[in-house]
Order: C-alpha cells, then sequence, then structure tokens
C-alpha cells in the first residue's frame, strides 16, 4: 500500500525515466522535414557518414536522434509505413537494453528497425531474435527492405542451412533467425577442430522478440547436443508395466501443485517385489530409484494430448506455452523414454550429452540484451534478477477501448464447454469474428466437436505448421469467422478487423481455462483491441479445471450447492477472480523460483563452460602449442615430487623409485636417467633434469616428423582430448545434481555441496586432460599414407596412431586414463 502511494506521488521509476526520453523524440521529429528533401542516394549515403563518424570519436547515444530519423524516412519511401512517436520512445529502450512492453498491434517489429540500424552501425553485428523460422523469414524480408535501402547487409539464420549460408549470415550487419539456431550454433562453435568453422563473431547486441517466451517460458529446457549412449532400454517396459498397477494415495503420492511424485513404503514392497530385489532404496539401486520415479511421473503425470502427442510412433512433446509441436525436443533424465515405454512406442536409447546451455546462459553472454512483448510488466521482478534488464510499458498510440468481461464460472467443464458454445453462436449470428484460446490439444477438439455439430463452420489451429497459422489468424478478424487456436499459436501476427466488424464490436476473444500464468492469459486479451479497435473479451472457466481444481475450489463448490445453483447457471464475483489472481502469483512465484534453482546450478556448469570453452579458443587461434604442452609437462614434474619427493619429507624418504615409474608413463624413455643419478641431485636440479629431458625430446619429435606436422598434431590431440573429457564431466555433473539434494538431509546445503564438489570435479578433469594430452604427444607414430610423400610432412597425408600402431580412439584415451589411474 505504501508503495502505491510513494508511486502515485512520485511515478514510479520506469515512469520517470520515459519523461526523459521524450525530448530524444521531438530531436528525431526536428530532423523530419530536412530528411525528407534528400535524394535516395543522399538518403543512404547516411550510413556511411555515421560509420565514419564513429570511426572519428561519436558513440551511438550521440548518433541516435539522427539515426533514427533516417530509418524512419526510408522506411516511409520502401514500405510505407511511418513511425509513430510511440514506436520512437520504444526504439529508445531498445537501444539502451532495456525491456520495451507494447500492446499487440503497435507494431514492434517496426519499432526494432530503429535500434538494429543505429547499432549496426558499429560493424560489430546484431541479432533480433524470434520464437519460430516463419517469423524470422517475414522479418528479415520484410524489414530487410529497409536495412538494404540503406547500403546494410541482412542475413538469416533458419534450419537446414550449410555451414558457408551460416557464416555468410553472421557476418551480415544485421542477422536474424531463431533462438534454438544462435544457441546450437554457438555450441556446434565450441565443438569444431578448425577456427575456420566457426560461423559465429562474438556476441555484441541482440533483440529478442517476444522475449517472455523466450527468456522465461524457454529458460527451463537446456539446448543439448547429443550423441547415441550405451544403456539397454528394457527397463524402461519394465517399470511403465509395473506401475500401471500401483494406486493412488496406496501406492503413490502425488503433489499436484508441487509437482511431485514418490511411491509409499507399500508401494516401494510392491515394486520390490515385481522386480524381485530386497531394497530398491540400497545404493546399487539409486538409478533403479530415479527411474521408478520417472515411470510414476510419466504415467501419472504427463497425458496424451496434453503434454505431449504419438505422431508417427514417436513422442512428440507439446509445448505448454504455446501448444506448438516441438519435434526433434526430448525431455531429460529418462523421462521421455518412460513415456515412450507407457505408450508403447519405441524407446529411443538415451543419448550422451556433448554439449548444453540453457537460454538464460546464452542470453547473458551479449554485450548487451534487448527485448519487446505485448506482456512483460507481470515477470519485471525476473527479468531484473536474472538478466539486469527493466521494463518499461510504451504508451499505445491510439486509446485502448476493449472490453475485458468478467470471469464466468461454472461448476463442470462440460458446463463451461456448453456455455461457450452458447457464446459463439449468438455472436455468430449476427456476424462478429470470434477467437477462441484454449490450453491444450484435446480441449481445442472437445470445442470443435461441439461447434460441428452446431454446424459452424470454424478454423482449428493446433500450432503445427507456424506459416499456415500466421496466415489463418491473420484472417481471424474478417466477418463470420470462428477460430480455435492454442494460447500462442500465430503469435507475432497482427489480427486486422474486417469490413464492418468494428460496428459488430470488434473481435471477440473467448479463454476456456486460465493459464498457471497471469501473462498467458494477457496475451490471448491482447489479440483483440488493437490500434484502438473495439473489442471484447471474456474467460469461461469450472470449479474442474486444472488450476481451480489444485487451488482449492471446494469452498466455492460447497456455496454452489447450498445455494441450490444449477450446474449451467455461473457465477461472476469479483473476489473469486481476485482469488484466480492470487493462485497465478503462487505459480508464478513457484515456477520462478524453479527457474532460479536451475540457473544457480548451471551457472557452476556455465563457469566451467566459458573456461573450457575460453581456451578451446585459444587452441584454435594460436600457432604453436608447444609452450603449452611443456607447461603441461612441469605440472606433471610438479605432481610426481610433491608426490614422491615432498618438502615435508626427510630426503632419506623420497621416493625416486616411483617417481622415475610414474614419469617414465609419460615422458622419460627408458634408461634416459637412472635412480641413482636422480639421488645425487638436490630436488631442483631433479626438477631441472627432468624438463630437460622432456623438452630434448620433445625437439626430437618435432625434426623427425616436421615443425607444420607437429603444430597440427598438438592441436588435434589437445581438442579431441579435451573434447572427449568435457563430455564425460557433463555425465559426471549431471549425475552429481541429480543426486545433491539428498544431502539436505544430513544438515547440508546441496548447492554449496554441488559447488565445493563440482570445482573437485573440474580440477580433476583438468589435471586428466593435462595427462592424457602429454601421453600421447610424446608416445604417438606417425604413418604416412603411399599417396603423399613424406616429405611434405603435412597432416592431411598422415595418420594419427597409437603407440600399438592403431589409430586414436576416445576408447584409447580412456584406456591409458585407466592405466595410469592404476
Amino acid at each position: 500500500m505504501f508503495d502505491k502511494l510513494v508511486n502515485r506521488l512520485l511515478g514510479n521509476n520506469t515512469e520517470r525515466e520515459l519523461k526523459k526520453m521524450w525530448p530524444i523524440v521531438k530531436d528525431v521529429n526536428r530532423l523530419e522535414a530536412s530528411l525528407a528533401d534528400l535524394s535516395d542516394a543522399s538518403l543512404a549515403g547516411k550510413t556511411l557518414e555515421f560509420k565514419k563518424r564513429i570511426q572519428e570519436g561519436e558513440t551511438l547515444d550521440d548518433l541516435l536522434p539522427e539515426a533514427f530519423a533516417v530509418v524512419r524516412e526510408a522506411s516511409r519511401r520502401v514500405t510505407g509505413m511511418r513511425h509513430f512517436d510511440v514506436q520512437l520512445l520504444g526504439g529508445i529502450v531498445l537501444h539502451r537494453g532495456d525491456i520495451a512492453e507494447m500492446r499487440t498491434g503497435e507494431g514492434k517489429t517496426l519499432v526494432a528497425t530503429l535500434p538494429v540500424y543505429l547499432n549496426a552501425l558499429s560493424g560489430k553485428g546484431v541479432h533480433v531474435v524470434t520464437v519460430n523460422d516463419y517469423l524470422a523469414t517475414r522479418d528479415s524480408e520484410e524489414m530487410g527492405q529497409i536495412y538494404k535501402f540503406l547500403g546494410m547487409t541482412v542475413g538469416l539464420i533458419v534450419h537446414d542451412l550449410d555451414y558457408d549460408q551460416r557464416r555468410r549470415a553472421y557476418n551480415a550487419d544485421i542477422t536474424y533467425g531463431t533462438n534454438n539456431e544462435f544457441g546450437f550454433d554457438y555450441l556446434r562453435d565450441n565443438m569444431v577442430i578448425s577456427a575456420d568453422q566457426m560461423v559465429q563473431r562474438p556476441l555484441n547486441y541482440c533483440i529478442v522478440d517476444e522475449v517472455d517466451s523466450i527468456l522465461i517460458d524457454e529458460a527451463r529446457t537446456p539446448l543439448i547436443i547429443s550423441g547415441p549412449g550405451e544403456k539397454s532400454t528394457d527397463m524402461y517396459y519394465t517399470l511403465a508395466a509395473i506401475v500401471k498397477r500401483l494406486k493412488k494415495d496406496e501406492d503413490y503420492t502425488m503433489d499436484e501443485k508441487q509437482k511431485t511424485i514418490a511411491p509409499t513404503e507399500e508401494g516401494a514392497h510392491k515394486i520390490e517385489k515385481m522386480l524381485g530385489i530386497s531394497n530398491m532404496f540400497d545404493n546399487e539401486h539409486l538409478e533403479l530409484n530415479h527411474l521408478v520415479i520417472q515411470a510414476l511421473r510419466a504415467c501419472f503425470m504427463m497425458h496424451l494430448d496434453k503434454d505431449y502427442v504419438v505422431k508417427n510412433g514417436e513422442i512428440v512433446i507439446v509445448d505448454e506455452f504455446t501448444g506448438r509441436l516441438m519435434y526433434g525436443r526430448r525431455y531429460s533424465d529418462g523421462l521421455h523414454q518412460s513415456i515412450e515405454a507407457k505408450e508403447g512406442v519405441k524407446v529411443q536409447g538415451e543419448s550422451k550429452t556433448l554439449a548444453t546451455i540453457t537460454f538464460q546462459n546464452y542470453f547473458r553472454m551479449y554485450n548487451k540484451l534487448a527485448g519487446m512483448t505485448g506482456t512483460a510488466k507481470t515477470e519485471e521482478d525476473e527479468f531484473n534478477k536474472i538478466y539486469k534488464l527493466d521494463v518499461y510499458v510504451i504508451p499505445t498510440n491510439m486509446p485502448m477501448i476493449r472490453k475485458d468481461l468478467p470471469d464466468m464460472i461454472y461448476k463442470t467443464k462440460n458446463a463451461k464447454y456448453r456455455a461457450v458454445v452458447r457464446e459463439i453462436k449468438v455472436r455468430h449470428a449476427k456476424g462478429q469474428p470470434l477467437l477462441v484460446g484454449t490450453t491444450s490439444i484435446s480441449q481445442s477438439e472437445i470445442i470443435s466437436g461441439l461447434l460441428k455439430k452446431e454446424n459452424i463452420v470454424h478454423n482449428v489451429l493446433n500450432a503445427k505448421y507456424h506459416e499456415k497459422e500466421a496466415e489463418i489468424i491473420k484472417e481471424a478478424g474478417q466477418p463470420n469467422m470462428v477460430t480455435i487456436a492454442t494460447n500462442m499459436a500465430g503469435r507475432g501476427t497482427d489480427i486486422k478487423l474486417g469490413k464492418g466488424v468494428p460496428e459488430l464490436g470488434g473481435l471477440m476473444i473467448i479463454g476456456t481455462e486460465r493459464h498457471e500464468s497471469r501473462r498467458i492469459d494477457n496475451q490471448l486479451r491482447g489479440r483483440s483491441g488493437r490500434q484502438g479497435d473495439p473489442g471484447t473479451t471474456q474467460f469461461f472457466l469450472s470449479l474442474e479445471d486444472d488450476l481451480m481444481r489444485i487451488f482449492g475450489s471446494d469452498n466455492i463448490s460447497k456455496v454452489m450447492d447450498k445455494l441450490g445453483m444449477d450446474e449451467d447457471e455461473p457465477i461472476t464475483h469479483s473476489m473469486i477472480t481476485k482469488s484466480i489472481e492470487k493462485a497465478q502469483k503462487k505459480v508464478e512465484a513457484h515456477n520462478f523460483e524453479i527457474r532460479k534453482y536451475v540457473l544457480e546450478y548451471d551457472d557452476v556448469m556455465n563457469q566451467q563452460r566459458e573456461v573450457l570453452y575460453g581456451q578451446r579458443r585459444q587452441v584454435l587461434q594460436v600457432e604453436s602449442l608447444r609452450e603449452t604442452i611443456i607447461g603441461m609437462v612441469d605440472d606433471i614434474i610438479m605432481d610426481g615430487l610433491e608426490k614422491y619427493a615432498n618438502e615435508k619429507l626427510y630426503p632419506e624418504e623420497w621416493d625416486f623409485t616411483g617417481l622415475l615409474q610414474q614419469m617414465e608413463q609419460y615422458f622419460v624413455p627408458k634408461g634416459a636417467t637412472t635412480v641413482q643419478e636422480l639421488e645425487n641431485l638436490s630436488r631442483i636440479e631433479v626438477q631441472d633434469k627432468l624438463h630437460t629431458i622432456a623438452t630434448e625430446l620433445y625437439d626430437v619429435r618435432e625434426k623427425e616428423i616436421g615443425a607444420p606436422t607437429m603444430r597440427e598434431l598438438e592441436k588435434a590431440i589437445m581438442l579431441r582430448v579435451v573434447d572427449s573429457k568435457w563430455m564425460d564431466h557433463l555425465d559426471a555433473m549431471d549425475a552429481l545434481k541429480e543426486g545433491i539434494n539428498l544431502r539436505a538431509y544430513g544438515q547440508k546445503n546441496p548447492l554449496v555441496e554441488y559447488k565445493f564438489e563440482a570445482y573437485e570435479m573440474f580440477e580433476e578433469m583438468v589435471d586428466s586432460i593435462k595427462r592424457t594430452v602429454v601421453t600421447f604427444l610424446y608416445h604417438i607414430q606417425i604413418t604416412y599414407s603411399s599417396t603423399v610423400p613424406k616429405a611434405e610432412n603435412h597432416l592431411e597425408g598422415a595418420t594419427t596412431v597409437h603407440p600399438e600402431n592403431k589409430p586414436v580412439s576416445k576408447e584409447d584415451i580412456e584406456a591409458d586414463e585407466r592405466q595410469h589411474e592404476k
């Protein structure tokens, strides 16, 4: 209450900041007339002028009014669209590296052209991220006309591009694409074996369209590049059959609020009996215990046609926020396999993670990040805490006159659906267009079936084809149109009203269920009432809806029974609407905590990823790794001295036999020195002696095979070993994260324990990389193919061979490592 009073007296911070930006808008407007008189060539020539001024020391902020005015004039000439003042305001917010919340129909796509052009003048590249390939292609083509007119190059990153196409697109001044493509390209760039195979430049400035969808909704799902694993899939079928026989509350408990499920003591006994084991909670059954939980979750918490669909014998995830089918995405930790077993389709083998990153950590790598959406204010805290982004609500160009009617709440789902159909019939009869928003595919199909019985022609969108979906959504504002769509279908596409529709009341939006997030509900409402158009929105709910059921609709149900209310009689009361909003706020807070929890753990991984990827890029870029390899040798020598000739011990206690045996494993040839010789030297002399042996042998090997081949061999071995060890480390980190929460039972903080152990594991991995790289470089032999003369000394004509004359493989590396551990 006090905060609201202060805001009313002083105006909140974002309002104050927006007031400071209006004078810049006036500066842009003052330049409009002078630019209108320029020829096309003179206007386009401004780009070179701006670039020259940047080289001479001017900043992007200095150029902002002129650059924005140039873009506005270019847009007017090329597309026929002139930026409104509020769009200039939105552009300033985006340039500052913040989020502009602009209502649907306010022209966010056009707004982005202003800061995109300005920031592209630096020559460091600008990325514009959208939610799907269709929107990326559409925006790059439509807005690309403006940039190309002004002499800028435009690239597009979509699925199925080859290396050359990707590289060209990233080297353009401005690059459009989807979040998935940008993220995967980053991961792939950190798996290449040559610097010229990388496609991305350093991450400079990024504008994320539908920023809430990408940075909030998708934040819990990491991007993963994986390869085939080796585990058997039989257990998934076994457990699917077992859990189907279990009874709720008796054999397992489920908390829908917390989204948790677990077997009871009785249930555990039943599972043990069916599996023929004595105690499923023994250490040896830790993985089995995890798979039982996943089987329970798959069977009782994941629902066909809501969370996933079965398509062509495969389980395809349905995005809970968009209703879209997420081809190529799989649930992790064995959940996807458990669902496959439940549905009786082929269980795909578990994969091995090769590289992974969350969207949160990918987008935080940009020097400057900005975003735009119609709905961000409800998640402002999260944007600020995670991404350091402020949210600015940009005023609408025309006053908002849409009517948001109170919710209609019914006792049962069937009564709700009947009421929805009645409402559609009444409004459809007078020609008013309707858009019905559903939260699941199955809900869409139920309503579609009811409309067919009433002979009402309609379109159903389950968000499967972005292009088709956008075209249908565009037409949703025409007279007599009835469109049923999952919540986010056609997001990013304007619904323009047909002739005579404003007189009929504009577009009517019907929501058939409240989403867990108020933001998703607001997105649905925002499809109506664009640019001052009339429109109406209303939600039809039932006490059987998930949100109502989970968050206590029992009291409302009892009241309805006491009043003797008919099933088809609705309640409309502000108290109930407020209680729904309260429930949504609770869920939003809970989901934020989950995302924060995921991020806290991923931040540990991210620090390690940045160190490893940074060093990997150095390997690709440097001419020679000789000094690095010798540095690794020196580390091995110091470790050996620490172990066998520790300064804390008396010299007579030192074990030179053990030291020499260990050094011979890595780089000392047999006979190069003796134990007696080492015993006659001081500790520092022993260190120098071993260093000299290592460097001399390295020089001999380099002379034998030639310096160019040695340089390439160093890189090839280093990259192979680093990648192999990193993959194993990712698996180990997954296993650590999975079991770390059990530490809480011992009164320990799981996150602190995770950080401590993750650090130790990373140090062990780095040490293992050093030892394996040194071993291979000192023992490897080169054989030349008959087609390439030995004199050329080039790696392309050579085969990398292990001491036993076989090619180096991951198995060789692991075998060597096991040998050294012994």
